[in-house]
């Protein structure tokens, strides 16, 4: 049976992309007309200020609904760059030196996986998920994720777990790993020395690691709660920490995990800027496409605009550039927008005569904006998750956004640059292995100095590529990295620890007993933390976790003298506000209160009880949980939190 790509000139509701959402991309019949009409905002916005014009927009939009003009919701927005070019930055790098190791590093990223696979071992790993997902991280080393010694403190970088071969790749080259720790990946039983976890996990590799991810869902999660409780240090004047971001990197298949969306309203709740999810959308998952039928892209992009996150999709690379600005009559955003992932995923396993025959011959206008490209040409037009310009931009935006987490939804190619056999393939998750031809293959397409006769000598262990500490490549990277404040990732663990207090003397009204009153096992820890909190460190230190239960607990004594966090203080009058135990919210307050939400509660106690690592800063976290509940819905956090040596 023959079958062609399934969205070929059809219309249905799964692709209601929202026209207009990036006006840039869209014919203007009228340019002067348009000029009259920005001026005119940029006027109003002169004289009278945002809450006028903002007054005015929707004044607007009231009388174009009752007009029955078709307005877009802008949950979604056509299937291209959120970004113009014209308004990207200037690229601050140099990237011919950059793409140079770049290559370096998902060469050795490969072998590394690889050579583990030799008969005698055999122990399993992932080469896709760096490979299309390496230029992300590279410009983020290079120019934006800080190290702990910025003077601003260190960004928290959540790496995704199955790319962690391409962050001991990198740190190989810098030096930090030798390749004898790169053979002795997944081998921490057999070679206790020098093993490496294959993911994240700051337990096995102390001084490396600082964030366990690969238990799918719990970066997100963590992440969120991590970026908060940096503004918790913040806000109660622990630490300044106004200059430091968390960036959590993940899979749009791990988005599947109702851990990993099932909490990002918070993050706009508590309007953290600090924060950027940064999601590797290679279209595939285990075993296909994460969504065959539809686009992940598209759906995420609802899905956090409608939780109040800045969204910015980073769709298509440069090359694109000029047939975007051909598309006069916005033919080929159409055709974007209608081509669903399945097929995305199958033109990059075919070549540029089946792009074009099932692509870009959909319309006659789309044809005809590449009859003088050569098929070669059309198959070299890349996606944007692999274009450094893209990338930037996006990561600027992201920094400079205020008041909203951001979302980068960056499209990429699953196993890219591996080879014709491993991108975009269906299997490519589980391939661990490369055949002799595969691997000469890789080794042109990134145009590594090793001949087939070093290839051929021993196809079980191809070399690693590192041309020494001296090479310009790797001047240029580690004075990148200095400039940023450090290599990453690191874990420090260095702190002042806390004084224990002396106990008869803190606890004495404790160890005096209850007498002949009958106390509650809460009652008794509220008396007992009563009593350490005379000690002003002990008090200062202290942050109380609890889900929406305190006063079922007896906790809720606390509200008046400790208070609940929130970062926009209490801005209402409580309903109790005349009672000795009314509600209390502050910027300065210590509980973190977290609502009916055991998983945020030991995200947040993994963040306090991690501080001491991450900032230095020990911190006493006390999570409090009605049993029933609290345990059996957050196994698999409080084990992160022990990975994470909380």
């Amino acid at each position: 049976m023959t079958t062609t790509p399934s969205g070929s000139g059809r219309s249905d509701s799964n692709f209601r992309n929202i026209r207009d959402g990036v006006a840039s991309y869209l014919r203007d019949s009228d340019p002067d007309e348009t000029q009259e009409w920005m001026d005119s905002l940029d006027g109003l916005l002169s004289d009278a200020g945002p809450d006028r014009a903002r007054y005015l927009m929707l004044r607007l939009l009231e009388r174009a609904s009752a007009q029955r003009v078709a307005l877009p919701p802008l949950l979604s927005t056509d299937y291209v760059n959120t970004i113009p070019t014209t308004m990207e930055p200037e690229f601050p790098g140099d990237e011919a030196m950059e793409k140079r190791y770049r290559r370096w590093i998902r060469w050795n990223a490969a072998v590394m996986v690889h050579r583990a696979q030799r008969p005698e071992i055999g122990v399993g790993g992932h080469i896709s998920t760096y490979a299309s997902a390496a230029a992300l991280y590279e410009v983020g080393f290079n120019h934006f994720f800080r190290g702990k010694d910025h003077p601003g403190g260190g960004d928290h970088i959540f790496f995704q777990g199955h790319a962690s071969p391409g962050m001991y790749a990198r740190a190989f080259l810098e030096g930090r790993l030798s390749e004898e720790e790169m053979d002795a990946f997944r081998q921490e039983k057999s070679k206790p020395e020098h093993g490496m976890p294959s993911y994240p996990h700051p337990h096995g590799m102390p001084d490396f690691w600082e964030f366990p991810t690969v238990s799918m869902g719990l970066g997100p999660m963590n992440a969120i709660y991590q970026a908060r409780f940096d503004r918790h240090l913040h806000d109660r004047g622990l630490k300044d920490t106004s200059q430091q971001h968390t960036w959590a990197f993940l899979g749009d298949g791990e988005m599947d995990e109702p851990e990993s969306r099932g909490l990002i309203q918070q993050a706009a709740l508590y309007n953290l800027d600090n924060l950027t999810f940064v999601i590797n959308c290679n279209l595939q998952r285990l075993d296909g496409p994460v969504r065959g039928n539809t686009k992940i892209i598209q759906e995420l992009e609802s899905f956090f605009r409608g939780a109040g996150w800045n969204v910015i999709k980073v769709v298509w690379a440069r090359e694109w550039d000029d047939l975007l600005a051909k598309d006069k009559d916005g033919a080929l955003v159409d055709v974007m927008n209608s081509t669903v992932d399945g097929d995305y995923q199958t033109f990059k396993a075919k070549d540029g005569a089946y792009v074009r025959k099932f692509f870009f011959e959909r319309s006659p206008e789309t044809a005809k904006l590449v009859e003088d490209m050569t098929d070669e040409e059309i198959f070299a037009l890349r996606r944007g998750g692999h274009d450094y310009r893209k990338i930037f931009a996006a990561y600027q935006r992201a920094l400079d956004t205020k008041d909203q987490p951001t979302v980068i939804l960056a499209h990429t190619i699953k196993g890219y640059g591996l080879g014709h056999n491993f991108e975009g393939r269906n299997a490519t998750h589980q391939m661990k292995k490369l055949a002799l031809e595969d691997l000469k293959q890789f080794r042109d397409k990134q145009e590594i100095p090793i001949t087939d006769e070093e290839l051929e000598k021993d196809p079980y262990l191809p070399p690693y590529y590192n041309p020494g500490p001296e090479s310009p490549e790797v001047r240029y990277m580690l004075e990148r990295r200095k400039d940023l404040g450090g290599p990453l990732p690191e874990r420090r663990h260095g702190y002042t620890p806390l004084a224990v207090p002396e106990v008869k003397g803190s606890m004495r009204s404790v160890l005096k007993g209850s007498g002949s009153q009958e106390v509650a096992t809460t009652m008794a820890l509220v008396r007992a933390l009563k009593d350490l909190m005379r000690d002003s460190e002990i008090k200062k230190r202290l942050v109380p976790i609890i889900p929406d239960e305190a006063r079922t607990f007896g906790l809720d004594a606390w509200f008046p003298t400790l208070k609940i966090y929130n970062n926009h203080g209490q801005n209402y009058t409580p309903v109790d506000a005349d009672l000795m135990l009314s509600y209390k919210e502050s910027e300065q307050g210590h509980i973190l209160h977290e609502g009916i939400n055991e998983a945020g509660a030991v995200a947040s106690f993994t963040a306090a009880g991690t501080s001491y690592a991450t900032h230095g800063e020990p911190m006493i976290p006390l999570y409090i949980f009605y049993s029933m509940f609290g345990f059996q819905r957050t196994g698999d956090g409080i084990w992160a939190a022990a990975d994470q040596m909380a």
